[in-house]
């Protein structure tokens, strides 16, 4: 009997869960399934160019089996993109965990915010729209 698998921590779930080809129809298509986890590695590796070992640390597994999850989610992207697949992002076993904040800082008018790791960087201020801001 294999062992169980271990619980993947995710940092943020996806707002978005199906992508599709533009001019075909949902019924048309083959769906490729990228589960949670899957989609958090490709998050961690290629969105935030974390190294494979400090990713595999953030969702509480081994960098081997980070190394497995990015391998099977980059093939599943793949399909998807050159056969003109759907891409359905669903289950797996996982939990949200609160990720660490980062904080800018505006140069105008002083103010700071955080915001999660993942979102991108902000373009402007939150109060005065001013695009002189940095990471504190």
């Amino acid at each position: 009997m294999p062992r169980p698998r271990r619980c993947r921590k995710v940092g943020l779930k996806p707002n978005i869960d199906y992508f599709k080809p533009a001019g075909r129809r949902i019924t048309e298509l083959e769906e490729v399934i990228l589960t949670v986890s899957e989609f958090e590695s490709i998050r961690l590796k290629d969105l935030m160019d974390l190294d494979q070992g400090i990713a595999a640390k953030k969702m509480g597994i081994s960098q081997s089996t980070f190394h497995r999850s990015i391998v099977s989610a980059r093939k599943k992207l793949a399909d998807a993109i050159i056969n003109g697949k759907a891409i359905k992002i669903k289950g797996g076993k996982f939990k949200l965990v609160d990720m660490p904040l980062r904080t800018f800082e505006c140069i105008v008018c002083k103010t700071n915010w955080e915001v999660p790791f993942g979102t991108g960087r902000p373009s402007n201020c939150p109060k005065c729209k001013s695009k002189n801001i940095y990471r504190k």
